[in-house]
């Protein structure tokens, strides 16, 4: 569950720019029209994981908050506590329970992840994703490369904005994302993002270029 965690963040610190020039098809040109008013975000969230049955294996909630064009925290607060932070250089993730950083590059950790869908880049969108309209509010995305981290994404929007994903990942297994009392208006700035490892009994690993 950790590790669709991690590639599920990287989704929203993706929420960016795009080029407007580029050249796409009708599907991703209104996708990205629909994430291109979101500048500023946070709320809570509430995220499922199922069988085949259709049955919630397990469950994880928390807040999150989000700042274009890099910008991102998810917070998980249960069942268990885990901090993720993106900035302009690094995705951190903070195990509070297993009293463990870990930080990356952020280009290295968006690399074939849910989070590349939303990751403003127009052309990048276009040519590694069949992107098809499933209803008026929501957007079915299919990595067209076999070593992407999961094999379908949901996008759903509701009339304040992006209000669900759906990923199927490359285990066929399914989870969902809502997102619960969006607030677009409250100023965010980068110092909310800002993140130093803990003193202490902490172990940080580094996994930079």
């Amino acid at each position: 569950m950790k590790s669709i965690v991690l590639r599920l963040l990287t989704l929203f610190a993706a929420v960016v720019i795009f080029p407007a020039s580029a050249q796409v098809d009708d599907a991703t040109a209104e996708l990205l029209e629909k994430l291109a008013p979101i500048q500023q975000l946070q709320g809570r969230f509430i995220q499922e994981q199922f069988d085949e049955q259709g049955e919630v294996l397990l469950e994880s909630a928390g807040s999150f908050k989000l700042l274009r064009p890099v910008y991102f925290k998810w917070q998980i607060e249960s069942p268990d506590r885990q901090l993720i932070i993106a900035d302009t250089e690094f995705l951190w993730h903070y195990d509070m329970d297993l009293e463990t950083v870990t930080r990356r590059p952020v280009d290295d950790s968006v690399e074939a992840s849910p989070l590349q869908v939303l990751a403003g880049d127009a052309t990048g969108l276009s040519s590694s994703y069949e992107v098809t309209r499933a209803t008026d509010d929501s957007f079915v995305l299919v990595p067209t490369s076999s070593t992407a981290g999961f094999r379908e994404l949901t996008v759903h929007f509701a009339e304040d904005g992006l209000s669900r994903l759906d990923i199927v990942d490359r285990l066929g297994q399914q989870i969902k994302v809502t997102l619960l009392d969006l607030d677009d208006a409250s100023a965010l700035t980068p110092e909310a993002f800002v993140f130093t490892p803990p003193d202490g009994d902490v172990d940080v690993f580094y996994y930079d270029n």
